[in-house]
């Protein structure tokens, strides 16, 4: 089963993986994870990454891309994955479809998770205080800054998969275990 998790930062898509992960044994690729990552090993894709993502903009499709390719090759991909934050743009999901045609390999389903834009600041501002880790990206003035640059690139990419019939959407307002029920019963 290969799934794409649609939402806004902050909408619980991390959580809604986790729990698909462990339901089907499946993987779950986060291009924000993987650029973290890069940041964190200070890598030159991490550096160049690291300025971009100060100022809540996106890292180049070509450096996504490329990142994804690799990564859905990779054995523990073969039960199937879960992107996460990926694709964010229409062109993303052409290439994206370009190389899994390539690689015969299919999106079952894309599920946005939809949520309140007050609520989730207040969500983020709320997560951001509690953790132990804080995430550079949670601090309402970038996370703002995320949102509309989600609506503004990623609009387009729920249409498409729309037109595709594969778009579902679940209300991301619910609590943690009513939105997996929901999306467990789109996938059923």
């Amino acid at each position: 089963m290969n799934l794409i998790l649609f939402g806004p930062p902050g909408a619980g898509k991390g959580t809604q993986a986790e729990i698909l992960i462990n339901k089907y044994n499946i993987v779950q690729i986060s291009t924000g994870d993987m650029l973290r990552e890069e940041v964190k090993l200070e890598t030159d894709l991490g550096k160049a990454a690291k300025i971009i993502m100060e100022k809540g903009n996106l890292v180049s499709d070509e450096i996504i891309i490329s990142m994804i390719e690799k990564r859905i090759i990779k054995p523990d991909c073969k039960n199937g994955f879960i992107l996460d934050g990926f694709p964010r743009t229409l062109q993303q999901a052409i290439d994206l479809d370009n190389i899994l045609d390539k690689l015969k390999i299919n999106i079952d389903m894309v599920i946005e998770i939809h949520v309140n834009e007050d609520i989730l600041l207040k969500r983020i501002n709320k997560r951001a205080l509690e953790s132990k880790t804080k995430r550079d990206d949670d601090n309402s003035e970038i996370l703002k800054n995320r949102i509309v640059v989600y609506k503004k690139d990623t609009m387009p990419v729920l249409e498409y998969y729309k037109n595709l019939n594969k778009l579902y959407s679940v209300d991301g307002m619910k609590n943690v275990e009513e939105v997996s029920k929901d999306i467990q019963n789109i996938l059923s």
